[in-house]
């Protein structure tokens, strides 16, 4: 049924999607389907997600890139679109061809902000994996693995991020939908465990978390928060370096605030981060 998009989930995600003969007509639509599914509450945009799809075949084909869809009706439209193209399983030089293109600056990756892998196979590859993979993993790139197939329980295990029970799935194409909200809420973990986020959100009041960005003794944070568009005076709070949350109490309901974290650091300098939070009616 109809969910509410997820906020505070800042991150590029991209589909690896098997699009050679050794998948069928039947499998690649079911797959389209799940895509969509396991996308459909998220945000959109320069600011949230960011989705791009390539296809595993004799040479990788990119379907669109990071950025392209900013919404979820154009995404929806691209994935609905989107056409086998059989040809080879050539998921190594896809895999490659990733690190090179589509997670640099020219296919719309952003730099600093949390990337995501999801492979979708049959469980199959004509060639190796296993150094691209690792070449990715290097990036930073959290990689999840969904197989329908049976086959290469060790290859897979060692290629999906690690503790493997947590980022490789084995399910049969017509169950593809058991798999959605865990896979969904893996993703979201992965994403917000290297971003400011906000939790605990009431009518006047959220909880805010971050990865440790510095030590207790290494500086402190600038936390400036106020309402979208100017609509109210923005606020300061200090915050010291050991900490990685922080409660703001005293919010207006069915607002959005911007919230930006600010490191200042004395040994050397950290981006500053920012979210959004919406509070309840």
């Amino acid at each position: 049924g109809p969910q509410s998009p997820t906020s505070n989930a800042e991150g590029d995600l991209l589909f690896l999607l098997d699009s050679s003969a050794s998948v069928s007509p039947y499998e690649f639509s079911k797959v389209k389907e799940f895509m969509w599914d396991l996308l459909q509450p998220f945000s959109f945009g320069p600011r949230d997600v960011q989705a791009s799809l390539m296809h595993i075949s004799t040479v990788p084909i990119t379907e669109f890139p990071f950025g392209r869809h900013a919404s979820a009706a154009a995404l929806r439209g691209a994935i609905g679109a989107t056409r086998q193209r059989m040809g080879d399983t050539n998921t190594g030089r896809a895999l490659a061809h990733a690190k090179e293109q589509l997670f640099g600056d020219q296919a719309g990756a952003r730099p600093g902000v949390p990337k995501v892998l999801v492979w979708v196979t049959d469980g199959f590859s004509s060639d190796d994996i296993s150094q691209p993979m690792r070449l990715l993993k290097d990036l930073g790139v959290t990689v999840f693995i969904v197989s329908t197939g049976r086959r290469n329980f060790l290859q897979l295990s060692a290629a999906a991020s690690q503790p493997p029970e947590q980022h490789l799935h084995f399910v049969d194409v017509d169950d593809l939908h058991i798999i959605t909200s865990e896979l969904r809420e893996a993703i979201l973990d992965a994403i917000r465990a290297n971003r400011l986020h906000a939790t605990d959100v009431t009518s006047s009041s959220a909880r805010l978390a971050w990865p440790r960005l510095l030590e207790q003794d290494s500086g402190f944070y600038s936390l400036e928060y106020g309402p979208r568009a100017g609509q109210g005076t923005r606020r300061t709070q200090l915050v010291p370096g050991g900490d990685t949350s922080l409660v703001l109490s005293g919010l207006a309901p069915e607002t959005t605030y911007e919230v930006t974290l600010i490191p200042e650091s004395n040994l050397h300098y950290v981006p500053p981060q920012s979210t959004t939070v919406t509070t309840l009616p």
